[in-house]
């Protein structure tokens, strides 16, 4: 499976100590050198201990899309950019992004995306999280990451919590 990140997903699950979901889930992750960048400077040490590693292992891999970009319905940032114009050049199945307008710009070229509670969710699903209330509580107190409270309760809801 081609998968393909942008910054968030990889930061959030590495400050909560759960980027193992993607190694175990996907095999393999592909990221821009953009993200790559955001993801070396991070101020979270054991973060950047678990990108780091996971970047050694070899199974999160930096990569670079083609010059030609597909052409976007609206100003991203250059991680952003760069993560649709790798997921789109390589055909990825799925691209990794949590920023509402960014899955909204990848949707509208047709690529299939994730983010960091649906991968949260599929934890759940595969065993490898007793509770995903509390992995949720974990990315608001530890990354500061925003969670709409209903998209919270669907997300729940599907996890049978």
């Amino acid at each position: 499976m081609r998968v393909v990140s942008n910054t968030s997903p990889l930061s959030n699950l590495a400050i909560i100590g759960r980027l193992d979901l993607l190694k175990h889930r996907y095999g393999g992750v592909r990221i821009p050198n953009e993200v790559a960048d955001v993801l070396s400077a991070l101020s979270h040490a054991p973060a950047k201990i678990r990108i780091e590693t996971a970047l050694s292992e070899g199974w999160l891999a930096v990569d670079q899309p083609p010059w030609h970009s597909p052409i976007l319905p609206f100003p991203l940032d250059a991680g952003e950019t760069a993560a649709i114009s790798l997921a789109w050049s390589s055909q990825a199945d799925v691209l990794l992004i949590d920023e509402k307008r960014g899955r909204a710009a990848a949707r509208s070229l047709g690529l299939s995306v994730g983010g960091v509670l649906g991968e949260l969710l599929y934890g759940k699903h595969s065993g490898a999280l007793p509770s995903l209330r509390v992995e949720i509580q974990r990315l608001r107190a530890e990354a500061g990451f925003f969670v709409d409270l209903e998209i919270e309760r669907f997300i729940l809801s599907q996890a049978g919590e």
